[in-house]
């Protein structure tokens, strides 16, 4: 795992002191090398900071150039088939010097061209500068587990593993798009291709990027999408489909223990956890060690008896990890690392538990994707549960309870989305999922949101509710919204950014190709989902593997005591920011507002770090001008 930045001059040669401080802004990425390549022309530079995971030697330097063509790479993360992609080349002729992935990537290239990222199975984000035809090629995994962001001009293409390398370039402004802002406040995360930055984009999962060094042309072309159900999977026996399940992710938990230093597993006690420590257990050639985070004095987080329940039973070297409760100084550390800002407040345990992992392990096997791929959230029955009622409430009797919901139920409390996904069709009931403030509430919130016409002010909930409108399912439809939108820009850039700070890997075997490919193509809806049961065929799975007293119904989520922390360790943070008078990209009525039913007792914790965190990112990257 390590750091990439890299730049294209298309008007003047780059600067390669801006270059090196880009480079060094990603330090956390890569703490155990780094380096710099310039074209003979100054107009291509790539950088890399690395975090030595395979072939710990200096022949798995980065940039690494290739010894026939002169191409270049720079490149984050872990190709999990470079061994038999290794082997192959060879039989056509390559050579290797090193045992690093990046070389094969390069050789891979010289081959198949572009096309080599079709082989490719793993996580990676990478820039590959080809002297022979003038271009740099972008390539992103299909998941989306590394991040690539990029801003392209007439003058300049740059790019990096995290944007604030980018705003280490002048050039490249601090304005904030309008649009962005509202699709924050509507569901804690940015998704697609924008950022909160009008000058910084993402490259999306699965998508290639071809840049043309002399014209400055550019073409984004998708090599990878999510599956559709085949048709065929519905005539194959459940236990077929179990037996597959079960061998796609055994092969992929063997491959991602593959690894030059030492390896470990975030096991939670939750069943996707337990069963990637179940196989590891099974496939590791040492006893595995297993990591777990316990919050003191909040007995309701905690999740340290389950997680020791599954290490007892499968003879783990197991360690509970207290955590300390998150002081303002950490929080604040967050903000500065999250450039492109996120309400998950999960990301403290994640970051909290990587940093005491990082003590132990340079690599942690987690059980993201699981979710998404096998039904595990709790709004997926409630899907099925709404399109029943549809069916039985006439539509004039669930818009009348909406509308009295609206009055009667308090903000922030269970139940008022419930009602609008009723009155409303699937597509309504999916956008719905996970929001924080409906569109009537962000436009009291900000004062940067309120000139977007009414089409943009419902355009996060739009995106979500013609997405996967194709699939035939409420499941297949959902599941794949969070898979593109959730997951991505959420939950695997909490992990990313969280873990990286504290410079660990953190692997995910539900995201092998085979295992996404399989789960979304082969498994269908009733292995997955009922109206009473989720993850269906991963506890099946669980069933033979994991301790017969484990709770594997249990769904509590990656949970801090918020309220509390608001309370007590972050008071004095919380009122300083809401004691401040100037109005932000957050009204400062607003944050008073919520202030006070914070202290009132009211459940707005995850409304209020919302704002809070908002307004402490907009502080840190001194944000001026909003488009």
């Amino acid at each position: 795992m390590c750091g990439i930045v890299g730049s294209i001059g298309f008007r003047e040669p780059i600067n390669p002191e801006l270059l090196n401080r880009q480079r060094d802004a990603l330090s956390h990425r890569g703490p155990d090398s780094c380096g710099t390549w310039i074209s003979s022309d100054q107009r291509v530079g790539l950088g890399h900071r690395r975090l030595a995971i395979v072939d710990l030697s200096d022949a798995g330097h980065q940039p690494m150039i290739h010894r026939h063509s002169g191409t270049v790479i720079t490149f984050n993360g872990e190709i999990y088939n470079f061994r038999e992609l290794r082997a192959e080349l060879g039989h056509l002729g390559h050579r290797f010097v090193s045992g690093s992935d990046t070389e094969v990537i390069l050789a891979a290239y010289a081959e198949w061209g572009a096309d080599c990222v079709t082989r490719l199975q793993g996580m990676f984000a990478f820039a590959l500068y080809d002297p022979g035809r003038s271009r740099l090629l972008l390539a992103r995994d299909r998941a989306g587990e590394k991040p690539l962001f990029f801003h392209h001009s007439p003058a300049l293409l740059a790019f990096a593993s995290e944007a604030k390398a980018l705003l280490c370039d002048p050039r490249i402004s601090r304005t904030v798009k309008r649009a962005s802002i509202n699709e924050y406040l509507a569901y804690g995360y940015v998704t697609g291709e924008n950022t909160m930055f009008a000058d910084i984009h993402r490259l999306l999962p699965g998508h290639i990027m071809t840049i043309d060094v002399t014209s400055g042309e550019c073409a984004s072309t998708r090599y990878w999408t999510v599956p559709s159900l085949e048709q065929r999977a519905t005539d194959v026996s459940p236990e077929e489909i179990e037996e597959r399940t079960e061998t796609l992710l055994t092969q992929a938990v063997s491959r991602q223990l593959m690894a030059d230093v030492p390896v470990g597993v975030l096991l939670s006690g939750g069943v996707d956890s337990s069963l990637v420590t179940a196989i590891a257990a099974q496939t590791s050639a040492q006893r595995l060690r297993t990591f777990t985070a316990r919050f003191p004095g909040h007995q309701e987080f905690d999740e340290g008896p389950y997680a020791r329940m599954v290490a007892d039973y499968l003879g783990t070297e197991h360690v509970e990890l207290e955590t300390p409760p998150a002081t303002p100084e950490l929080l604040l550390s967050l903000v500065a690392q999250f450039d492109d800002p996120i309400a998950d407040s999960s990301m403290i345990p994640t970051y909290l538990v990587s940093r005491e992992i990082r003590r132990h392990a340079t690599v942690a096997l987690g059980g993201d994707g699981g979710d998404e791929l096998f039904g595990g959230y709790l709004r997926y029955p409630a899907l099925i549960r709404h399109e029943r009622l549809r069916r039985t409430i006439p539509r004039w009797a669930r818009r009348l309870a909406m509308r009295i919901g609206d009055a009667v139920i308090p903000e922030g409390t269970r139940g008022r989305g419930t009602l609008e996904s009723l009155a409303g069709d699937i597509g309504t009931s999916i956008a719905n999922a996970g929001r924080i403030f409906r569109a009537d509430e962000r436009v009291q919130l900000s004062a940067a949101i309120r000139d977007l016409p009414a089409s943009a002010l419902h355009s996060p909930e739009q995106i979500r509710h013609v997405r996967f409108i194709d699939r035939p399912s409420p499941i297949q439809r959902a599941t794949a919204n969070d898979f593109t939108s959730y997951m991505v820009d959420d939950v695997l850039v909490k992990v990313d950014r969280a873990s990286m700070l504290t410079s660990l890997e953190v692997r995910a075997p539900f995201l092998d190709v085979g295992v996404v490919n399989y789960a979304f193509g082969g498994v269908p809806d009733h292995l997955k989902v009922a109206e009473g049961a989720r993850k269906i065929m991963l506890r099946l799975i669980g069933t033979k593997l994991l301790p017969p007293r484990l709770d594997l119904t249990r769904k509590q989520g990656f949970s801090i005591p918020l309220e509390a922390w608001m309370h007590g360790a972050w008071r004095s943070l919380v009122d300083e920011t809401c004691g401040d008078s100037r109005d932000g990209l957050v009204d400062q009525r607003a944050l008073l507002a919520y202030q006070k039913l914070l202290k009132e007792g009211k459940p707005v914790g995850e409304r209020m770090f919302t704002l809070l965190f908002l307004r402490l990112w907009e502080r840190h990257y001194g944000i001026s001008q909003v488009t």
